[in-house]
């Protein structure tokens, strides 16, 4: 099976999932991550969802899944532990064209949730295709182990200052190659960092040409 890795931007947008057990927390919590704006349906809930629920985290509609629950979804989780009400939501959401998944049944899936290690916005997202979501775990733990823990607030730095060097400097094949190194240097927010120097002096060199001047 071949796969498209792509990653979703979910700020405010509508995501339904169906089930409030066990089975449906972990995909609420990686749906929270991406600040969705999710709606639960079930017949009862665990304490965990819950207690997102009356924290304002989710919409919680304490009844069955019924047709038409996912209208204006753009995205959908069947999380229940009744594999036919998992697969009629997948049907809903096929025939509506909703990417779809129906959590442990890979043949009623239209993604997979990955394996993810964070650092900020440093995100690395492991699959196997469901083949073994525990090996996707296993390599998950490992990089978790090797990665910074700092590497998100070094990759903030590195945004910042890749910001003012686009901002400066005008698009070309140097200024490519100048962001390839930045992105191997030591990035710190103070005004003297030796990486902060190193992009003035590279911006004054190589200056953005002014409104109208044309570009050598």
């Amino acid at each position: 099976m071949s796969l498209f890795p792509i990653f979703l931007k979910l700020t405010g947008r509508p995501c339904v999932v169906v089930g409030a057990g066990h089975l449906a927390e972990s995909k609420i919590e990686s749906l929270q991550a991406a600040s969705a704006h999710i709606s639960v349906i079930a017949p009862a809930a665990s304490e965990r969802i819950r207690n997102l629920a009356d924290e304002g985290e989710l919409t919680y509609h304490a009844r069955p899944y019924q047709q038409g629950d996912l209208a204006g979804a753009f995205l959908v989780v069947a999380a229940t532990n009744d594999p036919a009400v998992n697969r009629a939501v997948f049907a809903e959401a096929e025939s509506s064209g909703v990417l779809c998944n129906a959590v442990d049944d890979p043949p009623f899936c239209d993604f997979y949730f990955p394996s993810v290690v964070r650092r900020g916005d440093l995100q690395i997202a492991i699959s196997t295709a469901g083949h073994s979501p525990a090996l996707a775990q296993q390599l998950r733990k490992q990089l978790h182990e090797q990665l910074p823990l700092d590497l998100g607030d070094w990759l903030a730095e590195l945004g910042n200052l890749r910001r003012e060097v686009v901002a400066a400097e005008p698009l070309n094949e140097e200024r490519r190659l100048f962001l390839h190194q930045l992105a191997q240097r030591e990035v710190c927010a103070y005004d003297q960092c030796p990486s902060r120097i190193m992009a003035r002096n590279h911006a004054l060199t190589n200056p953005k040409p002014a409104q109208g001047e044309p570009s050598r």
